[in-house]
């Protein structure tokens, strides 16, 4: 009977079920993020935790518990060097997983495995700084470009308003015409 086993056996034996999570981890604890199945994401994560927990206290029964699972000197020493230092003060829940797309060989889901204080792309608490939109163009076109592209079909029977009193300077044109006209008179006299 199988009362109470609940744990996924991905289709393996014990020894090579337990051989391919402790890959998986090792290469989860020193790349930060990998990509698998969905069922062994799951499977890596149950796995994985209680490790992460035990990398929290430095000592040499802790290294020697995690070495038990991972047998990778080179993983034992990037938990409890690094990764130690950033999950101190989390109380759990150190990996994230997020689903892709199926794939295409063979449908199965996938999904991304990751550390989550190592993140790139979730939870980021700071916003990337906004970039300046200042455009600076040499010449004096700017102003006249603004102001036409600011005016709006409401606006141009207020500009036509603004416009009529220009118009009334006609009345200097016959001031211009005496002068010349005072002018022809002087050439004919001389």
């Amino acid at each position: 009977m199988r009362h109470g086993k609940k744990h996924n056996h991905l289709g393996r034996t014990t020894s090579h079920r337990r051989a391919m999570l402790a890959n998986m981890a090792s290469s989860l604890i020193e790349h930060k993020r990998i990509t698998t199945t969905l069922a062994k994401a799951k499977a890596l994560r149950v796995y994985v935790e209680p490790i992460l927990t035990k990398g929290k206290s430095d000592n040499t029964h802790s290294r020697r518990a995690v070495f038990s699972y991972l047998q990778s000197k080179d993983a034992v020493t990037e938990l409890f060097r690094d990764i130690a230092v950033k999950i101190a003060n989390r109380p759990g829940g150190y990996t994230r997983i997020i689903k892709l797309e199926n794939r295409l060989g063979d449908n199965a889901e996938m999904a991304i495995i990751e550390l989550v204080d190592y993140n790139t792309v979730y939870g980021q608490e700071t916003a990337a700084p906004a970039k300046k939109a200042t455009r600076r163009r040499g010449g004096a076109g700017t102003k006249a470009a603004a102001t036409a592209a600011d005016i709006t079909p409401a606006d141009d029977a207020v500009v036509a308003e603004t416009a009529a009193p220009a118009v009334e300077e006609a009345p200097a044109a016959p001031a211009v015409e005496e002068a010349s006209a005072k002018e022809d008179e002087a050439a004919k006299g001389e």
